[in-house]
């Protein structure tokens, strides 16, 4: 596909809908959403060494907070360099919320539960050797990604992804991102809140993700708590690659397992370019 023209020198936009972004608040004038009532939100923040949600409010009781594993320094300044160098040479689409994307995976219409091969080649080749680093940690184990999805955020753009949960028909159990540019804060939320802790308003937990880290949700945090990256969260360019690997339906012994079987194939030949 071509890149985005921008032969008139206007920044472009992709946002849909209810989505927005720096661009297109100044360009369309898109009006603001009203402000709703106001909500009660408990802030907690993630530690990794315990496990627990810590409260910001010291009279808040902490909680264990399952679903969330951080290696950081996954990768080197280096890695970090190549990565971005080779990213940057292939083309950028622009994509909803400020975000500038690149897809590495096959043609899915999650609607109607229809997926094809399209013009998917393969996870990059520079992904192979990261791959076999993530089999080093049991979080890991059997790990195949079957789509890579880069994503890019700026803050002139006013780029950050809504609070949402990742497709489970197609995708499975483990979300595993690599951050690197800068550090930022995967924010987790449940509506409903926990009123067995007596929290009764939205629950925040805040991941603080740090520059060159990788971050793995699975269980309650992949299914249940939605996560967000805002955009004051977005200080200076951010740039991460989001694998997924494939569901039960798509494995051995489930309904799609032939197709599954095809598109791992495709994927871990690691000489694919973005579709």
């Amino acid at each position: 596909m071509m890149a985005p023209d921008t032969s008139d020198d206007v920044p472009s936009c992709a946002c849909k809908g209810v989505r927005r972004c720096l661009v297109c608040e100044g360009l369309k004038e898109k009006v603001q959403p009203e402000a709703s009532e106001s909500k009660i939100v408990h802030h907690f923040l993630y530690d990794p060494q315990s496990r627990l949600a810590v409260g910001k409010d010291a009279q808040a009781t902490s909680f264990p907070f399952s679903g969330v594993f951080l290696w950081e320094n996954f990768i080197s300044e280096e890695e970090e360099k190549e990565l971005i160098c080779a990213m940057d040479q292939d083309v950028w689409k622009e994509s909803q919320s400020g975000r500038r994307k690149q897809d590495f995976g096959p043609k899915v219409n999650f609607k109607k539960k229809k997926v094809r091969v399209g013009g998917f080649s393969g996870l990059p080749a520079l992904s192979h050797k990261l791959v076999l680093r993530m089999y080093q940690e049991s979080t890991l184990a059997g790990f195949q990604p079957v789509e890579q999805c880069n994503l890019d955020y700026h803050p002139e753009r006013g780029a950050a992804i809504d609070p949402h949960l990742d497709d489970s028909w197609l995708w499975g159990e483990r979300l595993v991102t690599i951050n690197m540019l800068s550090d930022t804060t995967l924010t987790m939320s449940l509506e409903l809140g926990l009123p067995e802790l007596g929290l009764t308003g939205e629950v925040h937990v805040a991941v603080h993700l740090p520059r060159r880290c990788l971050v793995v949700l699975y269980g309650e945090a992949r299914h249940i708590w939605k996560h967000a990256i805002h955009r004051k969260d977005i200080h200076i360019r951010r740039v991460c690659s989001t694998y997924r690997e494939l569901s039960a339906e798509f494995l051995p012994g489930g309904q799609q397992a032939d197709l599954g079987a095809q598109l791992l194939n495709i994927a871990l030949n690691f000489q694919g370019s973005p579709v």
